[in-house]
């Protein structure tokens, strides 16, 4: 087996699955790690090179036998806040010349939950519950920051994480087939993540404003300005209503009354966490419409947006702008 390989791939559900195997789902950045006699190997989901990010990752990685790969989540702790910190993740990558510092004051813990070869041998034609026994020999005297990924069968247990890990930074679950083989770059595990409904403002619309495709998302800050947090998920045949309930919004601006916030199109720093990452054009509404969302945890603070797309739920005609919470970050 040479590097690199593509990540076993999980598949988004609404339920956890009977009868499986479940482990936390962890918000970090995923990551297979290679070791061999003469280096050690970091790298991501994409594919691409990690390891001169994460010196003090690639020091603990070179306590296990050469031959050794695995597969698992890079995460950083922030102690103050008591979770995770994928901000943290991101700033090693443009850390430059202080990495080391980065790297001393705030190290980053690899969770691992698979291998894929162990003593050289390719394991991942074994059973998952064969795979994780050996897992288990392997990281039986390591360091902390390298840590086994903890595993449940209990679907009781597994709920309970979702509820009471998600402040941590546990986005979720993630199911896997306890005789099932690691299939590189294949859909063989199931994702279910916590989410959580809350109101934001509509401020703009992909597509044509009386069918709208997508929502563009706002809140206000402390100073009464329009703050953009997110974009939804296309909203399908919900586009209809929402469409007669904009569309009184956009004449006013049209008139001049108030001019709008936001440049156009968004810029793409604004709109990172959209699939092709360019500028977007959107029609611009006055931000007037509270609507509900149901949003996953994966929320940057720093910034004040999410970094995932949200699901539309329903126009809150029962709330005003006045009853959204202000914008975080700012």
């Amino acid at each position: 087996m040479r590097p690199p390989v593509e990540p076993m791939r999980a598949v988004t559900a609404a339920e956890l699955p009977a009868g499986w195997l479940f482990e936390p789902k962890w918000d970090g950045f995923r990551a297979l790690a290679w070791i061999a006699e003469d280096r050690v190997l970091i790298h991501s989901r994409q594919l691409r090179d990690l390891t001169p990010y994460f010196p003090d990752v690639r020091r603990l990685l070179r306590t296990l036998p050469p031959g050794t790969v695995l597969d698992g989540e890079l995460v950083i702790w922030d102690p103050d806040r008591g979770r995770t910190d994928f901000n943290a993740l991101q700033g090693r990558i443009v850390a430059g010349r202080r990495l080391p510092r980065e790297a001393c004051d705030r190290p980053a813990h690899y969770v691992v939950f698979d291998v894929l070869q162990a003593g050289g041998e390719d394991v991942t034609g074994l059973p998952l519950i064969e795979r994780r026994h050996l897992l288990e020999q392997l990281l039986a005297n390591t360091p902390p920051q390298l840590q086994l990924c903890p595993q449940t069968a209990d679907l009781a247990e597994a709920r309970g994480w979702m509820a009471d890990w998600s402040h941590a930074g546990v986005e979720g679950c993630v199911a896997k087939d306890p005789h099932g083989r690691y299939e590189p770059g294949k859909p063989g595990w199931i994702k279910v993540k916590t989410r959580s409904t809350v109101e934001a403002i509509v401020g703009g619309v992909t597509g044509r404003l009386s069918v709208p495709g997508s929502l563009l998302l706002g809140r206000f800050d402390q100073r009464g300005r329009l703050r953009y947090v997110g974009a939804t998920h296309p909203v399908g045949q919900a586009g209809g209503e929402l469409g007669m309930a904009l569309q009184r919004y956009v004449a006013q601006q049209r008139g001049g009354a108030v001019p709008h916030p936001w440049p156009s199109p968004l810029p793409a720093a604004w709109t990172g966490q959209l699939e092709d990452r360019r500028p977007l054009a959107y029609v611009p509404v006055q931000p007037t419409v509270v609507v509900e969302v149901s949003a996953d945890i994966a929320y940057d603070e720093p910034v004040g947006r999410w970094r995932h797309r949200v699901r539309f739920v329903r126009v809150r005609a029962d709330l005003s702008v006045y009853d959204v919470r202000l914008a975080a970050g700012f």
